[in-house]
């Protein structure tokens, strides 16, 4: 069984440990908890023993979190998988309570936010916001806290010994976190799978001139060979005045000509960085109590 460490930011039970070992399913995943992304890409980009890290990049109700693509640019590393998830919020709290002995509520503030109906119909509970979802969990049960509850995953209510009292009270179903895992690129591993034709999406950064047409001239050439673009996010860039990166996800089938299509375009661009490519993620997860199993899976 292959073993892998991951850097994920929050703690053991929150969705990065979650989509953490689904994505390495069937090795042993070994999580290394960070309190922010920035120390999360420190650490990886510091680490020289092949430690990964697992970054939320967007969510489907949240859009992007932008903070983490600048991270990733700045920090040299490259994308070299992805995973996608669907997100599930449990009520927790000490064994043997109800919901009406509970005064407060803590959880991350994404999770309270996207709770925000279920408590409506609880006007006496109020809402804290914390660290992490599953790190509230974790400190109920280390201070043996009654009247309190978190929001956190079902992993962590096993993990912290905690008992569900409200089961999936996110407002929206439809509810899906990307996340992409970064690290040190494995030359090795990248030939494996470029040999076993799995590699077919590629995040890369890029600047165009101000001028008018520059980036329609860009998406024109990758249209002409056939790329598909499933992602582009703007961010300014700070000192530049209406100065702007692009920031894309392209998907491909054919890996020489996607190299044609960059070659196409660097003329056109500035700043032109490959962030990673990578396999992109051919199914949608889903937490199932303990498990983690194919969208599909679940549904039937």
């Amino acid at each position: 069984m292959e073993k892998y460490k991951v850097a994920i930011q929050g703690w053991q039970g929150a969705n990065h440990d979650i989509a953490a070992r689904a994505y390495f399913n069937g090795g042993e995943v070994e999580i290394e908890p960070c309190l922010t992304f920035y120390e999360l890409f420190d650490k990886v980009g510091k680490d020289q023993n092949g430690l990964l890290g697992m970054v939320a990049i967007e969510n489907t109700l949240v859009g992007s979190l932008l903070s983490n693509y600048t991270l990733l640019k700045n920090s040299g590393l490259s994308v070299l998988g992805e995973h996608k998830l669907r997100i599930r919020h449990q009520l927790m709290t000490l064994p043997g309570q109800t919901i009406a002995d509970i005064k407060e509520v803590h959880s991350h503030p994404m999770a309270l936010a996207q709770c925000e109906q279920f408590f409506r119909e609880y006007p006496h509970i109020r809402l804290i916001e914390s660290e992490d979802t599953a790190l509230s969990a974790k400190l109920i049960q280390e201070g043996k806290i009654k009247g309190v509850a978190a929001i956190a995953s079902s992993l962590a209510a096993k993990l912290y010994n905690l008992e569900i009292i409200a089961k999936d009270i996110e407002t929206n179903k439809h509810n899906y976190t990307r996340f992409l895992v970064v690290g040190k690129p494995n030359k090795a591993e990248f030939s494996k799978m470029l040999e076993q034709n799995l590699v077919n999406k590629s995040s890369i950064v890029f600047s165009v001139p101000h001028e008018e047409g520059s980036l329609s001239k860009v998406l024109t050439i990758l249209a002409f060979y056939r790329i598909n673009l499933s992602k582009i996010q703007s961010l300014p860039i700070v000192g530049q005045e209406w100065q702007y990166l692009m920031y894309i996800d392209i998907d491909f089938n054919d890996y020489q000509r996607y190299l044609q299509s960059l070659d196409a375009i660097r003329p056109l661009c500035e700043q032109l960085s490959v962030l990673g490519e990578y396999r992109a993620a051919d199914t949608l997860y889903v937490t199932n109590g303990d498990a983690v199993v194919k969208k599909a899976d679940a549904e039937n």
